[in-house]
């Protein structure tokens, strides 16, 4: 699965095996739009490539994983609205959720996630 465009996609952990809904924003229009707007989220958003995020005009708290070049979680941080993440040096990519999903998944630091097609497991 390409990190290059947007479009659909499922995220797995790989510890648990579970596998959610996943959109990718990877142009800079994606990007730039993430969650704004929007009222709730069924699965994640990963926004590729990025080290950090805000919470302007976002409607609702985020779960925010920081991820490194090899889907390795580097950190995991809830954000209230109208915050500003501050930028982690060695991420490359960025996830979000609803606030808790997270921890539900088992997404923590360390963990590593895999990129897959929607409908594949």
């Amino acid at each position: 699965m390409t990190l290059r465009q947007d479009g659909p996609g499922q995220l797995r952990v790989t510890a648990s095996g579970l596998t959610v809904p996943l959109e990718i924003a990877a142009s800079f229009r994606a990007r730039s739009r993430g969650l704004l707007g929007r009222d709730a989220i069924e699965g994640a958003l990963l926004l590729t490539p990025a080290s950090g995020v805000h919470t302007w005009r976002m409607r609702f708290p985020i779960d925010v994983a920081y991820l490194d070049r090899d889907l390795t979680v580097l950190s995991v941080r809830t954000m209230r609205p109208s915050r500003l993440g501050a930028p982690r040096p060695r991420a490359r990519h960025v996830l979000e959720s609803a606030a808790g999903a997270m921890a539900q998944w088992g997404v923590h630091s360390g963990v590593r996630v895999e990129i897959l097609p929607r409908g594949e497991r």
